[in-house]
Protein backbone atom coordinates (compact mmCIF):
# COMPACT_ATOMS: atom_id res chain seq x y z
CA UNK A 1 0.00 0.00 0.00
CA UNK A 2 1.06 3.59 -0.73
CA UNK A 3 1.86 6.10 1.76
CA UNK A 4 0.37 9.56 0.89
CA UNK A 5 2.81 12.40 0.59
CA UNK A 6 1.70 14.52 3.42
CA UNK A 7 2.92 18.05 2.20
CA UNK A 8 0.96 16.95 -1.13
CA UNK A 9 -2.55 15.88 0.10
CA UNK A 10 -1.79 18.91 2.42
CA UNK A 11 -1.51 21.16 0.01
CA UNK A 12 -4.64 19.45 -1.79
CA UNK A 13 -7.28 19.92 1.03
CA UNK A 14 -5.96 23.77 1.63
CA UNK A 15 -6.44 24.88 -1.78
CA UNK A 16 -9.85 23.37 -1.68
CA UNK A 17 -11.38 24.78 1.08
CA UNK A 18 -9.58 28.16 0.00
CA UNK A 19 -11.56 27.72 -3.51
CA UNK A 20 -14.81 27.03 -1.55
CA UNK A 21 -14.24 30.55 1.07
CA UNK A 22 -13.62 32.43 -2.27
CA UNK A 23 -16.57 30.84 -3.81
CA UNK A 24 -18.80 31.91 -1.07
CA UNK A 25 -17.75 35.33 -1.52
CA UNK A 26 -18.67 35.62 -4.93
CA UNK A 27 -21.64 34.27 -3.77
CA UNK A 28 -22.49 36.70 -1.40
CA UNK A 29 -21.56 39.49 -3.55
CA UNK A 30 -23.56 38.64 -6.22
CA UNK A 31 -26.64 37.20 -5.13
CA UNK A 32 -29.36 38.89 -3.19
CA UNK A 33 -29.49 38.37 0.79
CA UNK A 34 -32.74 36.60 0.73
CA UNK A 35 -31.55 34.14 -1.53
CA UNK A 36 -27.85 33.67 0.11
CA UNK A 37 -29.89 33.17 3.60
CA UNK A 38 -32.36 31.01 2.06
CA UNK A 39 -29.12 28.93 0.64
CA UNK A 40 -27.00 28.87 3.76
CA UNK A 41 -30.00 28.07 6.34
CA UNK A 42 -30.66 24.52 3.82
CA UNK A 43 -27.29 23.75 4.53
CA UNK A 44 -27.55 24.01 7.98
CA UNK A 45 -30.74 21.84 7.98
CA UNK A 46 -33.00 25.13 8.69
CA UNK A 47 -30.23 27.33 10.80
CA UNK A 48 -31.25 30.96 10.57
CA UNK A 49 -27.60 32.26 9.82
CA UNK A 50 -29.35 35.79 9.01
CA UNK A 51 -28.79 37.08 12.21
CA UNK A 52 -24.86 36.23 11.87
CA UNK A 53 -24.18 37.56 8.10
CA UNK A 54 -21.83 39.90 7.70
CA UNK A 55 -23.16 41.63 4.54
CA UNK A 56 -20.33 44.53 4.78
CA UNK A 57 -16.86 43.47 4.74
CA UNK A 58 -13.80 45.03 3.71
CA UNK A 59 -11.44 43.20 1.04
CA UNK A 60 -8.22 42.93 3.07
CA UNK A 61 -10.74 40.92 5.73
CA UNK A 62 -11.88 38.43 2.58
CA UNK A 63 -7.47 38.10 2.08
CA UNK A 64 -6.98 37.24 6.01
CA UNK A 65 -10.25 34.85 6.05
CA UNK A 66 -8.99 33.22 2.83
CA UNK A 67 -5.22 32.57 3.97
CA UNK A 68 -6.47 31.72 7.37
CA UNK A 69 -8.81 28.83 5.80
CA UNK A 70 -6.13 27.88 3.75
CA UNK A 71 -3.77 27.81 6.69
CA UNK A 72 -6.52 25.24 8.43
CA UNK A 73 -6.91 23.17 5.02
CA UNK A 74 -3.23 22.40 5.38
CA UNK A 75 -2.97 21.38 8.82
CA UNK A 76 -6.69 19.37 8.35
CA UNK A 77 -5.16 17.55 5.54
CA UNK A 78 -1.64 17.00 7.05
CA UNK A 79 -3.49 15.54 10.17
CA UNK A 80 -5.48 13.16 7.61
CA UNK A 81 -2.61 11.90 5.52
CA UNK A 82 -0.51 11.56 8.43
CA UNK A 83 -2.99 9.21 10.33
CA UNK A 84 -4.03 7.53 7.07
CA UNK A 85 0.16 6.91 6.61
CA UNK A 86 0.17 5.28 9.95
CA UNK A 87 -2.81 3.08 9.97
CA UNK A 88 -2.70 1.50 6.51
CA UNK A 89 -0.25 -1.80 7.04
CA UNK A 90 -2.56 -1.73 10.58
CA UNK A 91 -4.53 -4.38 8.42
CA UNK A 92 -1.45 -6.80 7.63
CA UNK A 93 -1.30 -10.51 9.30
CA UNK A 94 1.90 -10.78 10.85
CA UNK A 95 4.76 -12.41 9.06
CA UNK A 96 3.00 -13.19 5.75
CA UNK A 97 5.19 -10.51 3.92
CA UNK A 98 2.34 -9.10 1.84
CA UNK A 99 1.18 -5.88 1.72
CA UNK A 100 -2.95 -5.42 2.40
Amino acid sequence: MHELSIIRFAFSVAVAVATVYISCVVLMMTTPEEQVTAFFNSLLHGLDVEPIMQWEMAWWEMGIGVIQIFILGWLFGALIASVYNVTAGWGRKAGDGKKA
